[in-house]
């Protein structure tokens, strides 16, 4: 088996994906352990599916899945399922975390978990460049996941985490959401059916070309929160599903 994939969602990421993919490739081909790159690309109407054939061509282990629905949610979902390695690690296009970073998921402090998630609040994290609006914004939404969802977990909502295979075809495999409130939806079922999870403290670089819309997300996904625990109450994830 592969010993770490790297599953990258990807809508309309032309420009920002060759910088992504060469230092990736640059780090990974580095380290001693097997590897692959899984770029999902879902609904794009760019150069997406180019950009990625161009430098699967030219580096190693980049594989493309295309999807014709829009979502990061059901992009992550296809890149968990399809991949193939021991450990499965999601990672947002803009690498607005260092690809170095990736080590400390790997630590033999963190070794015995189940689920090791990137976070830019716990101790030893840093943010750079973030607008201090931007940062109580995001601190407001997430003391609300904190309330409504997940207690003592400080940053749901960064693109970057980590799953031992079985436990990721096992959450996957139950989540219905598709939009960006599937961090939280994946974490809720963890924690409900009791798997170990840790918060790596990262660096983390604040990218004013971001697409999340910080209002109007927010909303979306606290509704999504409520449907989420309903569906837990009604038994809905007792069932593995596959988008159609």
């Amino acid at each position: 088996m592969t010993y770490l994939s790297i599953i990258i969602p990807a809508h309309n990421e032309a420009n920002r994906l060759p910088k992504t993919l060469v230092s990736i490739d640059a780090y990974m081909s580095r380290q001693k352990y097997s590897y692959e790159i899984i770029v999902v690309e879902n609904g794009s109407n760019d150069d997406t599916v180019q950009v990625v054939n161009k430098y699967a061509n030219i580096m190693n282990g980049i594989r493309l899945i295309s999807i014709p629905k829009r979502g990061k949610g059901i992009a992550v979902k296809t890149g968990m399922l399809e991949a193939k390695g021991e450990f499965r690690f999601m990672c947002d296009a803009d690498l607005s975390m260092p690809i170095d970073d990736i080590s400390r998921f790997f630590s033999s402090d963190f070794s015995n978990y189940d689920i090791a998630i990137g976070s830019r609040e716990v101790k030893g994290s840093r943010r750079f460049n973030e607008p201090v609006f931007t940062h109580i914004r995001g601190r407001i939404f997430s003391n609300l996941v904190k309330i409504a969802a997940l207690p003592g977990f400080e940053d749901t909502q960064c693109g970057f985490k980590c799953f031992r295979a079985p436990i990721a075809i096992d959450l996957f495999g139950r989540q219905r959401f598709y939009g960006m409130s599937f961090d939280v939806e994946i974490l809720f079922i963890a924690t409900k059916l009791g798997y170990d999870i840790v918060e790596i403290p990262i660096n983390w670089y604040f990218n004013p070309e971001t697409r999340v819309r910080m209002v109007q997300d927010s909303f979306a996904m606290l509704k999504d929160i409520m449907i989420l625990r309903k569906n837990w109450q009604s038994g809905l994830y007792d069932e593995k599903y596959n988008f159609k």
